[in-house]
């Protein structure tokens, strides 16, 4: 009965998450300079934060998200602040952990530092909000059940977590590692830089 809804649903956020967005880049730096078990926690953080999307979605908080512009702003402040602080980062650590004659990778990130990083830069996603929010409103019909609402929740995360390990799991590869790190700093202020343009684009466009 839900099939149809469920592969709407589905192909939605195939197309969602495959675009280039502050997810894609911050599992990218942590895959390239901190490795793939990192990359994968920081997968896993962002596959958890789709469930805070998907839990204020059901409740109702997103309408008034929605509603609200002082608290949508908010929270779009919040995520450009988080994802430029996450860039400042970037460029310091690319002056203070390189090692500029070897043109090395050398950040050491822990797991649960990466899961939290991947956590809260999907969860404070402003974007994130207006794409689960026209999920929940316009795609997913009113009567759909709550619990077949929480099971696509479910999904949504999960597909989120894979498509984002398989990532970490390429990027991590010592190959591609190694390729990376011959630009030695300039990549992670590559990803610095990013990560600011996206919080500017956040804070003005969203």
């Amino acid at each position: 009965m839900y099939w149809s809804e469920f592969i709407t649903i589905a192909i939605a956020h195939l197309f969602a998450v495959a675009s280039p967005g502050p997810d894609f880049v911050i599992v990218t730096r942590q895959s390239v300079t901190g490795g793939s078990k990192v990359g994968f926690w920081t997968s896993l953080g962002v596959g958890a934060g789709i469930l805070v999307h998907v839990s204020y979605c059901i409740i109702g908080v997103a309408v008034l998200l929605s509603r609200s512009e002082a608290l949508f702003n908010l929270m779009k402040y919040l995520a450009a602040a988080y994802l430029c602080y996450l860039g400042l980062q970037s460029l310091k650590t690319s002056f203070d952990q390189y090692s500029m004659e070897e043109g090395s990778l050398k950040m050491n990130t822990g797991f649960r530092k990466a899961f939290w990083t991947g956590f809260l830069t999907n969860g404070l996603n402003p974007k994130a909000t207006l794409f689960f929010l026209a999920l929940f409103t316009v795609v997913i019909d009113i009567n759909t059940p709550v619990l077949i609402q929480v099971l696509y929740g479910v999904y949504l995360a999960m597909a989120t977590f894979f498509w984002f390990a398989m990532l970490s799991l390429v990027l991590g590869k010592s190959i591609v590692r190694e390729f990376m790190s011959r630009a030695g700093p300039w990549f992670e202020r590559g990803m610095g830089v990013l990560l600011i343009l996206l919080a500017i684009q956040i804070a003005v466009l969203a």
